[in-house]
């Protein structure tokens, strides 16, 4: 108990802003979960939505509430749903973007986390939009409940895999096989939402690979040393 208190002590320290969000997400599924009835929860759930009739009646209010709640269970532990949140919630959140906090400080890892949530959740519009008018996606894709922090898990999860030393390559494959291998690829274009996580990887390898750029250029010259004089 000792241990995981100072061990609990010094992930809070060294990250303070990812500590006191995953509080918040925590908070908020609880709250949703155990204290609101079903109803009142799925109405909060439809309220931060980021499906196409919110994001055209209130946009800023979904894509901000929508970061405050996670799609999954903490309880149901066989399920796909508690994968998701080990992925989302565990290795994004918790390992990713407390990393990134620390290395780089709370306002990049945070800039690049929004940064993702944001863009991969507008650039899917315009493709739920034609797969609408061709009739691709069913016209309930309008309104469907489509909330939490996946996007911008996947984001800081992709540039995390791209910065890392060794096994880079194999942690990047394992980012993209994330969405490929759970999405539904059954129609004439993949759901939105597995297309959404794959724009989101996207951004966080571009971001990655900036971040690795700006490394380099930040790293001083070697110094050159003189020649060995000779010995006759």
């Amino acid at each position: 108990m000792r241990r995981a208190a100072r061990a609990l002590g010094t992930y809070v320290s060294r990250s303070p802003v990812t500590a006191g969000y995953a509080a918040l997400l925590l908070s908020t599924h609880l709250w949703a979960s155990a204290v609101l009835s079903t109803a009142e929860a799925q109405r909060v759930v439809l309220g931060v939505s980021t499906h196409l009739d919110n994001l055209q009646d209130r946009p800023v209010r979904v894509l901000a509430g929508s970061m405050l709640f996670f799609d999954g269970t903490l309880t149901d532990i066989t399920s796909e749903a508690f994968a998701g949140t080990l992925i989302t919630l565990g290795l994004g959140v918790l390992v990713c973007l407390a990393w990134l906090e620390r290395r780089y400080g709370a306002g990049r890892a945070y800039g690049i986390f929004v940064l993702g949530h944001l863009a991969a959740t507008l650039l899917t519009v315009p493709l739920i939009l034609v797969a609408l008018a061709h009739g691709w996606y069913p016209e309930s894709v309008r309104h469907a409940a489509d909330f939490g922090i996946s996007y911008g898990a996947e984001t800081v999860l992709a540039t995390g895999a791209l910065l890392l030393r060794r096994a880079r390559w194999l942690a990047a494959a394992g980012v993209v096989a994330w969405p490929v291998l759970g999405g539904d690829w059954s129609g004439v274009l993949p759901d939105f939402t597995t297309v959404g996580h794959l724009l989101a990887a996207a951004i966080g390898f571009g971001c990655g690979a900036f971040l690795l750029r700006a490394a380099r250029r930040a790293a001083p010259a070697p110094v050159p040393q003189p020649a060995p004089a000779l010995v006759e």
